[in-house]
């Protein structure tokens, strides 16, 4: 048998015609730009922790709160920690506020490391509590909420001065994530209570209370001031992003996203809602049509237990941190995230990764 070229066999079949216009239309479409994993930087060091992560993209600084070893500042150009600030054991988040040159921690002990943003340099270490979880900003009051999930309770302090103004019992042990309205309020997620409540920040006040039906555990939360809608990551069994109405409280809507969520940031200019969740090693990503429709854009492979983000308005790059351990059964394991999650991490694992699309 004699075999003919592929072009010879195309002119005997009468397709040479089409194969040149299918040819330019397969190489004329563009691919889509999904994420990808652009880095991954691993850090020395002894049996990482961390918690959250708070992005200066001005600098390109990543802030990471690794809790016993203090806040750390990563150089995301030069992929090293530059600097580990003063005076910030025990801290979890990081909340910066340009407009004041400065930048505040959460530490686990209810304390918080009031820094100057423009030169990591440490100004004073400020007791407001027992215990902290998080710490958020409100741009209208000009104050800072931090979560004590121990102590049932917020607390508040003037961002221009690191002055503490004062506390607000809450009934829940497990204060989450929180957004600020513009307006003066901020939700804040109650996940032991399954609720959302509002809270007037300057008259350090409850105005509502919202339950989220049809979402178990929420945790990671944003807001949309434009539609009015408040995005929440739900740890259910089956877990799921929840949209609700400010104005009444009402679920709207529920996504499906990964299990071990955590971090949720809306991208105001995209008008697209992004979820990091730890477990399934995913970033969830929907696109907000309407203020009540929504449409899956991607869902990224990341790495187990990066559950936290930062995301960059301009680039729309993506960073979180992660590192390789195990669910060691001599120790106490958090079984209310999933049944093996780590209670130990491993020596010179703990990673910055950022992923691009």
């Amino acid at each position: 048998m004699i075999l003919l070229p592929a072009a010879r066999v195309l002119r005997h079949l009468g397709l040479a015609a089409l194969s040149a216009p299918l040819a330019l239309f397969a190489a004329a479409a563009p691919a889509q730009p999904f994420y990808h994993l652009e880095s991954a930087t691993a850090l020395q060091g002894k049996s990482p922790d961390w918690d959250y992560v708070a992005l200066d993209a001005t600098r390109a600084y990543l802030f990471i709160g690794r809790r016993g070893a203090g806040a750390a500042v990563f150089d995301l150009n030069k992929k090293q920690i530059i600097k580990t600030l003063e005076q910030s054991e025990g801290a979890g988040a990081i909340r910066i506020v340009p407009e004041f040159d400065l930048g505040y921690t959460a530490n686990e002990d209810g304390s918080s490391t009031m820094f100057k943003l423009s030169t990591l340099k440490t100004l004073k270490r400020v007791p407001f509590g027992k215990d902290s979880d998080s710490v958020f900003y409100d741009p209208k009051s000009k104050q800072l909420v931090f979560t004590m999930g121990d102590s049932h309770a917020l607390a508040f302090m003037d961002a221009k001065t690191g002055a503490v103004t004062g506390t607000l019992p809450v009934d829940s042990g497990k204060l989450d994530g929180s957004a600020a309205d513009g307006q003066g309020n901020m939700f804040v997620a109650l996940r032991d209570k399954n609720k959302i409540i509002k809270i007037d920040v300057a008259q350090r006040k409850l105005l509502a209370e919202y339950p989220t039906d049809g979402c178990v555990q929420p945790t990671g939360l944003d807001y949309d001031p434009a539609s009015k809608r408040i995005f929440v990551g739900c740890r259910s069994e089956k877990p799921v992003l929840a949209v609700l109405d400010a104005d009444s409280g009402k679920v709207v809507t529920t996504l499906p996203i990964g299990h071990g969520v955590d971090g949720v940031v809306f991208d105001a200019a995209a008008h697209q809602i992004y979820t990091s969740n730890g477990v399934d090693a995913n970033i969830v990503i929907y696109s907000q049509q309407t203020p009540d429709s929504y449409k899956l854009v991607e869902a990224a492979t990341t790495r187990p237990y990066a559950r936290t983000m930062a995301l960059d308005p301009k680039t729309k790059k993506v960073y979180t941190v992660t590192a390789e351990g195990v669910a060691d059964p001599s120790k106490k394991i958090n079984t209310a995230v999933t049944a093996f999650y780590p209670n130990t991490y491993y020596d010179n694992t703990f990673t910055v990764l950022t992923y691009t699309r």
